[in-house]
């Protein structure tokens, strides 16, 4: 067996016995992991089990990730799939802190990129299949990602005034509440009960896995010509900050940050926060990518 081979081997074992985290966290890790695999070969290494894994190592990925002019984020991203692998090997000092390695902090969009999508700009026509036209209009009105708007069990997840997240739908698992407070938001939960015939089935169709479903959601927005649908999750972002504050977010060409007085600056912080919650983070700093600052 190639060393490559042996070294990716290694990771699908200890993949296969950690399933921590959604179906796409697991999918992003283990492609993650098995590239970095793939770079620290073709690097020279002869390594043949990830036990093996050296601060050399992971040097050499970072310094070769730099080289190739990721960003800052996509190696940050990287570095803590390292992290959890070395955890799973009882090796946690092995990834030094992304200051150690050299990498910067994370650079956030700025007021002039607005990366919200237009619900009322989509060719609806194109979305023949109405589970996925259910998916498209829960991620704009309530905030969800893709895979929680597929996983959505619609009977279960309603109380009425809000809607309940159950933790495995979500990143991370990390299961969270968000308001019902739009007549839009209330229309599309109504027809997401329509499509399911039992209150614990979700808008996965019977007869069809998850990553069938993704599959179909992804051909199907491509029809559609919407690049990005997690620009979807922006717009309710931006739409949630202004119902909140009573006026626009910075992307949308309302006030920066230097223009709020003391009184704004503490309704803008609390605001941030909601939404953080509502979209399914914790921090504040997050809120700058769909909101600007």
């Amino acid at each position: 067996m190639a060393i490559k081979h042996q070294l990716q081997q290694s990771i699908y074992h200890l993949l296969k016995h950690n399933r921590d985290g959604s179906f796409e966290t697991q999918s992003a890790r283990k492609s993650i992991l098995f590239q970095a695999a793939a770079d620290l070969v073709e690097s020279g290494y002869k390594l043949k089990h990830m036990q093996g894994l050296k601060q050399k190592h992971v040097r050499c990925l970072n310094e070769l990730w730099q080289a190739k002019q990721l960003s800052n984020a996509t190696i940050k991203n990287r570095n803590a799939h390292l992290r959890w692998l070395c955890e799973k090997l009882n090796k946690s000092n092995v990834v030094l802190s992304n200051e150690e390695l050299g990498i910067g902090k994370r650079r956030y969009s700025n007021n002039q990129l607005n990366k919200a999508v237009d619900i009322n700009s989509i060719d609806l026509t194109k979305i023949t299949n109405p589970y996925i036209m259910v998916s498209i209009h829960l991620q704009r009105h309530l905030g969800l990602r893709r895979e929680e708007s597929i996983k959505f069990k619609p009977h279960q997840a309603d109380k009425g005034n809000h809607i309940e997240l159950q933790a495995s739908w979500c990143k991370g698992g990390r299961a969270r509440n968000v308001p019902v407070l739009t007549p839009e938001a209330r229309y599309w939960l109504e027809e997401s009960k329509k499509l399911v015939k039992h209150p614990e089935q979700s808008l996965i169709p019977e007869g069809k896995t998850y990553i069938q479903q993704r599959y179909l959601y992804d051909k199907q927005t491509r029809l559609a010509s919407i690049k990005h649908a997690h620009g979807l999750r922006h717009a309710y972002a931006q739409e949630r900050y202004k119902l909140l504050t009573g006026w626009d977010c910075p992307k949308c060409g309302g006030f920066t940050s230097k223009e709020l007085s003391k009184e704004q600056k503490g309704i803008d912080y609390a605001a941030r926060m909601t939404i953080s919650e509502e979209l399914g983070h914790s921090r504040e700093q997050i809120t700058v990518n769909y909101l600007g600052r």
